[in-house]
């Protein structure tokens, strides 16, 4: 066989063994959500998500705030810390979270509101905080099932040692591309400095 046609059948081979590696990773990630058995917990950590422009929750974020709602409702959790950031339109998704919450009959004292958490691992650093300051020790990650073993990772990372997961029942198309835009974040936050 001439070189050049060598060389790209390797690279040919090299792109099916990558491209099996990376499928193989997205699948494991995205079972290790759905598998992720939410278990009591004094603190239900919802992640923040779009905020409409009339101010209520977009459909994917509602569903995370009923899967805490639930989980509060059976008193599965203690406290539900909402965190989110503020878009620069001025919504505030982490008090549109609290309200929708309170709509339901969440108790105020019962939420806590963290309008900085502009990412994941921010989320994480003040729910930490948070749960250190007030002596609580066990938490559940409340966001989508592929976006659950980075929130657990995230936490860990901040000390919560006693993590679970818990997602709502949402699936989008757009779940696909998600799950593959985890895997750089999962590895970038197992070695982040914190």
């Amino acid at each position: 066989m001439p070189r050049p046609r060598r060389i790209r059948h390797r690279l040919a081979r090299c792109a099916a063994v990558l491209a099996a590696a990376v499928l193989l990773a997205a699948a494991a990630l995205a079972t290790a959500g759905l598998l992720a058995g939410a278990r009591s917990a004094d603190v239900a950590v919802v992640l923040g998500n779009t905020v409409q422009a009339d101010g209520r929750p977009s459909p994917r974020l509602a569903a995370r705030l009923d899967r805490a709602h639930a989980c509060y409702a059976a008193g599965q959790c203690r406290v539900v810390f909402v965190s989110g950031g503020v878009d620069p339109q001025g919504a505030d998704e982490a008090a549109a979270m609290r309200d929708y919450l309170l709509a339901r009959g969440v108790p105020a004292e019962r939420i806590a509101t963290d309008s900085a958490g502009v990412d994941t691992w921010a989320t994480a650093r003040h729910a930490a905080a948070y749960m250190r300051a007030h002596g609580y020790t066990s938490a559940m990650a409340v966001t989508q099932y592929f976006h659950v073993p980075r929130t657990v990772l995230a936490l860990r990372r901040h000390g919560i040692v006693d993590v679970s997961g818990g997602y709502p029942s949402f699936f989008e198309g757009r779940d696909l591309y998600s799950i593959f835009r985890e895997l750089p974040a999962m590895a970038w936050y197992a070695f982040r400095p914190l």
